[in-house]
């Protein structure tokens, strides 16, 4: 049984302060073109006809937001997400495409990095594989310790400039670094992030603690990966269980989860997917598009069925009641200092003086 949302099911965000507007469901790849003997093919082969038919369905079903990557089976994600979209005769305006740069696609000393030089060299071959005249999202994809910000800020400000970039993106960098950066770009007139792109599941709510306060501060669009921790928080595992085959999990534990807590979590979302008729996964993105704080939630897929399932997400509202369960079994432990600042900053909530 095919489970595909109606295209207006499908909500719109803004992309960070930007007045683009991307759906809050993002397909991610991935899954594409893993080639054996990588560690991609652990995560997915799909070749162009699969590729071809999970991205027809996506669009179909109102997604207009595909994130990949260079580093993604080594330029072949890319590759078939490009050709993808030109069988399917997709419109290039109707499509918003993310990749990014940074990880490690060759032998030699340049070719990884935030460096200017790896930046200006791999945006050429992603335009070149996705078979476009500019990118939509450009993403620094990790955190770099040896490149000065500035000088990967002004790489990105230079290909905006270009027109070959649109909007620029980080991925896995900390609060502060963000915020550093933020500062540089207004200093400078550089065009700034708009977006973060990091793992946030509800097994794995660790960037409420500073990512989240400093994104709601400076308007940054939250992009969220590995949504069910991969593929943990799908249903298919449990305490005991015997771990599935085909799951990516099995043969690729990452990232890391504290099992005990999801566990936790998997039961109370069992329940609510119980009284809903719906699938774990579905609830575990459901409780995700329900934060204000995420702008979009990115879902890979190996099959049409399971990709089915995953955007019917969309259509999954829950209530207060199940949202504040799900909030409570799955809370961080309270950490210094966000236990003493709410110690102290009690008494300072927003609200009327009123002299007494």
């Amino acid at each position: 049984m095919q489970i595909t949302p109606a295209e207006d099911a499908m909500k719109y965000k803004q992309l960070g302060r930007t007045g683009l507007y991307v759906s809050e469901i993002c397909l991610g790849t991935m899954t594409f073109g893993g080639t054996e003997g990588s560690m991609w093919r652990a995560i997915g082969a799909l070749q162009q006809g699969e590729v071809d038919a999970i991205v027809g369905r996506a669009l179909e079903a109102g997604v207009n937001f595909i994130d990949t990557a260079d580093v993604y089976s080594f330029g072949e994600s890319e590759r078939l997400t490009g050709q993808a979209l030109k069988n399917l005769g997709a419109a290039r305006k109707d499509v918003v495409i993310a990749t990014k740069v940074y990880g490690e696609m060759g032998p030699k000393p340049n070719d990884r990095g935030a460096s200017r030089g790896h930046i200006m060299d791999s945006v050429q071959a992603s335009l070149e594989r996705l078979q476009t005249d500019h990118i939509d999202l450009y993403q620094i994809h990790a955190n770099d310790p040896v490149t000065p910000i500035d000088e990967t800020l002004r790489a990105l400000d230079d290909l905006v400039r270009q027109g070959l970039v649109r909007y620029v993106g980080v991925s896995n960098w900390q609060a502060w670094k963000i915020a550093k950066a933020l500062g540089i770009s207004e200093a400078k007139g550089y065009a700034r992030f708009e977006t973060l792109q990091a793992y946030y599941s509800i097994a794995g709510r660790d960037l409420e603690r500073e990512l989240v306060p400093m994104l709601m501060s400076e308007g940054l669009g939250l992009m969220v990966w590995s949504p069910l921790a991969g593929g943990l928080l799908s249903g298919k595992f449990g305490p005991g269980s015997n771990n599935p085959e085909d799951a990516r999990r099995t043969n690729f534990d990452f990232p890391p989860v504290d099992k005990d807590r999801a566990w936790a979590c998997v039961a109370a979302m069992r329940e609510v997917a119980e009284a809903h008729g719906a699938s774990v996964a579905r609830v575990a993105l459901a409780w995700l598009l329900a934060k204000p704080h995420v702008m979009s939630v990115i879902i890979g897929a190996k099959s049409l069925e399971q990709l089915d399932d995953n955007l019917a997400a969309a259509e999954l509202t829950l209530n207060a009641e199940e949202v504040a369960k799900l909030d409570e079994v799955s809370a961080l432990p309270a950490e210094y200092p966000g236990w003493m600042i709410g110690r102290q900053g009690a008494n300072r909530v927003p609200k009327p003086f009123v002299k007494r």
